[in-house]
């Protein structure tokens, strides 16, 4: 029987970050850097840090619904960025690291609704959640060398001091989504 998939579009900030933390979890085929959520055309990296696209940093990522649910996808999504802080994830600063989530169809859209609205009920003196949540329009790739930029350069300072801790976080509070527990992850 073949695999039926999805595909989820999340922003959380930086893609070199959030890229790494889907594509350990069981159930994702995979992971793809890129940017949407604007209006611009073919957007660049340079266009969009220098302010000249209204496009987010986001990830593509293909998934099997039947092996992780989209509400676990949600709940890494929520874990791993702060979705209470306008246009900033840590030190990076800018409209491009805005939480965003983009649905492909209604039951993403209402889940992503449902979730949220859990969220803020949860903790009501702390900090409402601001993540946008958008149909996707069109989802733009992101040049070759933002691709599997942590697995391609693990010890760059950056992958050193702000994506290893997100990855052990993780492994520490989501190990039983990790592809490393499945041992039949496709």
């Amino acid at each position: 029987m073949a695999l039926k998939n999805e595909i989820a579009i999340f922003g959380g900030g930086c893609f070199w970050c959030t890229e790494a933390i889907f594509e350990n979890l069981a159930g994702v085929r995979s992971v793809m850097s890129g940017y949407a959520g604007g209006k611009t055309e073919n957007p660049t990296y340079n266009k969009i840090h220098n302010g000249e696209s209204d496009h987010v940093e986001v990830i593509q990522i293909d998934f099997n619904p039947d092996q992780i649910p989209y509400d676990d996808l949600l709940t890494v999504f929520f874990a791993s960025h702060d979705p209470t802080t306008p246009n900033r994830q840590g030190s990076d600063i800018g409209p491009q690291y805005r939480s965003l989530i983009l649905y492909t169809n209604d039951s993403q859209k209402l889940s992503a609704e449902k979730f949220i609205e859990k969220l803020n009920k949860s903790t009501p003196e702390g900090q409402p959640i601001i993540t946008e949540i958008k149909p996707l329009t069109k989802f733009y790739p992101a040049e070759d060398y933002h691709q599997d930029f942590y697995r391609r350069n693990p010890e760059q300072p950056y992958c050193q001091v702000v994506i290893n801790p997100k990855l052990e976080k993780l492994q520490k509070e989501f190990a039983n989504l990790l592809k490393s527990h499945d041992k039949n992850h496709q």
